[in-house]
């Protein structure tokens, strides 16, 4: 086999290698995520993430009528109504891992989504 022959199957070698890896790591990113749901500091509800086309809906209610609608569905979540009047946390959208938590200031609500992600949030060089 002559050196570009070689040079070749080595990169054919790699190519399968990385493809294999990556496919590995994206089927397992979403097992074993649980979701954590925090109300003044205090941890009130965990909730294990599943891609089950099944959604689950969790009003929490707290001081002067404050109300939070958490959504969660496919394995992800999301807050789909709070009565707090900046509505940072509701246009945040839906999350899936845990690279950046749902947060309620003003109704002082955190969902937070722990384990399983193998996402990286960085790169360095």
């Amino acid at each position: 086999m002559s050196k570009y022959g070689k040079g070749i199957a080595a990169l054919l070698v790699l190519a399968v290698a990385a493809s294999a890896g990556w496919l590995w790591l994206n089927g397992h990113s979403g097992s074993g995520q649980i979701l954590e749901i925090y109300q003044h500091g205090q941890l009130v509800e965990t909730v294990t993430l599943t891609p089950s086309g099944q959604s689950r809906t969790i009003v929490l209610t707290g001081d002067d009528g404050a109300e939070n609608t958490v959504l969660i569905q496919d394995g992800q979540v999301c807050m789909s109504h709070a009565t707090c009047p900046d509505q940072v946390c509701v246009n945040q959208g839906w999350i899936a891992d845990g690279t950046v938590p749902i947060v309620c200031l003003p109704n002082q609500v955190i969902l937070q989504i722990k384990g399983g992600g193998s996402a990286l949030d960085a790169i360095a060089g």
